[in-house]
């Protein structure tokens, strides 16, 4: 199953992008990730590894697996049956920078993992790129 949900930021790409692919803060701004342990040091990059926690999910591990800098990264989870692709783009447009959050669950079980929380899914991303969008236009630095 795949979810998409974007936004369009009054804000230049590389503000979104900084607070977006700032994986360490996003417990500050969105009340959809309660905790983030990066289990690797510096910014993000292809191999990098985090471990998220979530309100009504299970604790998952990702690793990023395709990174463009200020454009694009990809991370995936896996648990037994199930991969989890999560995708976070930045998109400079005329009507402004549009971010876009994916998420793509595969696998033997990841139909009925994809099923059983489409709701929560659609409301998680809904919500991220929303307070992304709140966050990325305030003055204020995340964090």
């Amino acid at each position: 199953m795949r979810f998409d949900h974007s936004s369009t930021i009054q804000a230049p790409a590389d503000r979104v992008w900084e607070v977006f692919s700032n994986v360490e803060q996003w417990p500050d701004w969105t009340p959809t990730v309660d905790s983030v342990e990066r289990l690797d040091a510096g910014r993000i990059h292809v191999g990098a590894r985090t471990r998220i926690r979530q309100p009504k999910l299970p604790v998952a591990v990702w690793e990023v697996t395709e990174l463009k800098e200020g454009e694009y990264f990809e991370w995936v989870s896996k648990a037994p049956g199930i991969k989890t692709t999560g995708g976070h783009r930045v998109v400079s447009t005329p009507e402004g920078t549009v971010a876009t959050a994916t998420i793509i669950q595969e696998g033997p079980l990841g139909w009925l993992f994809g099923r059983l929380y489409a709701k929560l899914t659609r409301d998680y991303i809904a919500t991220e790129t929303a307070k992304l969008k709140e966050v990325s236009e305030s003055s204020k630095p995340a964090g």
